[in-house]
């Protein structure tokens, strides 16, 4: 006889319980649709006894169409986020170097067939990526980590100290309907 707490399938889940989504294919691929514009190019890391080696950018995988102009390097401290922002003039092109990180992107942009879209990419050292985000779509960084996390960003224009293009909005903002609150692991 089954015992009184295990419930079949076809049941209401206990106490408003929800399953999961699916997440990801059997082959391990995501099932997220994407912002119309962002690309998540998932990087190879390369290992033998010296050390390792992971390419961040090469021209030949086409995933850039507009040349490397400008690079710099970024860290987020553990439980901390970078956003809410959105550029007009440049698109983003950010790879995770270490720690983990969330990137979360919302499509601000009224013309985009994605317009209202949200999208959650987590990357980390042993998940490393590069993300192309287009101007006019909103983003935050968190470090979901529990160290540093290290990403490299290849913007499509150099930064203008004078004048910045960096639009923001505060992390709790209502405009965008997703709360960068950290939850519990489970």
């Amino acid at each position: 006889m089954e015992p009184s707490h295990v419930r079949d399938r076809g049941e209401t889940p206990p106490l408003g319980a929800v399953p999961d989504e699916q997440t990801v294919t059997p082959a391990g691929q995501p099932v997220r649709d994407l912002i119309a514009g962002v690309q998540v190019r998932s990087a190879v890391t390369h290992v033998d006894d010296r050390g390792e080696l992971c390419e961040i950018y090469d021209p030949a995988w086409g995933v850039l169409p507009e040349p490397v102009v400008y690079v710099y390097q970024a860290m987020v401290r553990p439980g901390k986020t970078k956003g809410w922002i959105l550029h007009r003039e440049q698109d983003d092109r950010l790879f995770v170097a270490l720690g983990f990180i969330r990137i979360v992107l919302y499509d601000a942009r009224a013309e985009s067939p994605t317009c209202g879209r949200l999208n959650e990419i987590f990357l980390s050292e042993r998940n490393r990526g590069l993300v192309v985000i287009p101007r006019g779509v909103f983003h935050a960084v968190q470090n979901v980590g529990s160290f540093d996390a290290y990403y490299v960003n290849m913007p499509t224009r150099a930064y203008n100290h004078r004048a910045p293009d960096k639009l923001r909005l505060p992390p709790d903002t209502d405009q965008i309907p997703f709360s960068l609150t950290l939850r519990a692991g489970g």
